[in-house]
């Protein structure tokens, strides 16, 4: 019973953090503008992220523009993209792989290894996206911390922590708790090989999952 419960806590885990990955990855709000000046009337709010900048009109009309030429995007920005596309697409096969695992855990009494191999590779994959994700959103928070404390930087220039960021290490954290998760039921599965069986309602847990 414990080990169908890890299993699939582990992929509703997984599943949440890649459908969070792929929102922080399109989300405009990875930086929003800081409104630090003594006027409390605020017309305009300034959201930047990955792929377009958006303004938006007292909360109600928004306007939003793709960035005009990749090329004369800062290195930084282009590589967060790339770190981001690529874990969506690793989240992806972490939760299909993990999908497998749970789906065929039945067959554990017969190739035990076959099975756990399956359980290992989602749970390093789901790790890896989280260590992938972790990084821009990171380092955006850092670089928007810094620029905000530092005088030299004009007030309009500063920024504040956008959601995206908050959604990023949200879904990182629930990636790495997934991978942690399979990775150590891999473990203890390894450790039971000589006898690896499963209780029959485990297996039918299993089955109707």
């Amino acid at each position: 019973m414990a080990c169908c419960v890890l299993q699939i806590t582990g992929l509703i885990l997984g599943g949440v953090g890649m459908v969070g990955t792929l929102a922080a990855t399109v989300m405009p709000q990875w930086r929003v503008s800081a409104h630090i000046d003594s006027n409390i009337v605020v017309f305009e709010s300034t959201w930047e992220g990955l792929w377009m900048d958006c303004i938006s009109h007292l909360g109600i009309r928004l306007q939003c523009k793709f960035y005009d030429s990749v090329l004369a995007l800062p290195q930084t920005l282009e590589a967060f993209r790339a770190l981001m596309c690529i874990a969506v697409i690793l989240s992806i096969i972490s939760f299909l792989l993990a999908i497998v695992g749970v789906k065929y855990t039945q067959r554990t009494k017969e190739d035990p290894r076959g099975i756990s191999v399956f359980i290992l590779a989602a749970g390093v994959a789901f790790l890896l996206t989280g260590i992938l994700v972790l990084i821009p959103v990171s380092w955006t928070a850092g670089s928007i911390i810094h620029n905000f404390y530092d005088p030299k930087v004009p007030t309009p220039l500063k920024r504040e922590l956008g959601a995206a960021l908050y959604v990023g290490w949200v879904s990182a954290a629930l990636l790495i708790a997934a991978g942690a998760m399979y990775c150590g039921f891999w473990c203890w599965a390894e450790s039971r090989v000589p006898a690896y069986t499963f209780p029959h309602s485990c297996k039918s847990q299993v089955i109707m999952f």
